[in-house]
């Protein structure tokens, strides 16, 4: 599902126009992704939990030489599907 097509949806469903549905999705992403960079988690009860885990620095390969590369420590997003959202997939 695209973009726009999440935007259709939230639209019918919340019987919004497309431009308020459009805004309001990316109020969301956005409130999310401040917290997020702000280190908290953010839990969404009955879909699941963003939150943001450290990578250690680490040595990996080069697939097509052997060399060994030097992998820097990052943050990575994560998402933990909650338990309603897995029962509706399966």
């Amino acid at each position: 599902m695209k973009k726009s097509e999440l935007i259709e949806a939230i639209a019918a469903k919340a019987g919004l126009t497309k431009a308020d549905a459009g805004r309001a999705l990316d109020a969301t992403l956005e409130a999310i992704e401040g917290a997020l960079k702000k280190g908290e988690k953010v839990p969404l009860v009955g879909f699941g939990t963003f939150a943001v885990s450290k990578r250690a620095a680490r040595e990996g390969r080069n697939p097509q030489t052997g060399a060994t590369v030097k992998i820097p420590a990052r943050k990575a997003v994560t998402f933990k599907a909650g338990t309603a959202l897995k029962a509706a997939v399966n």
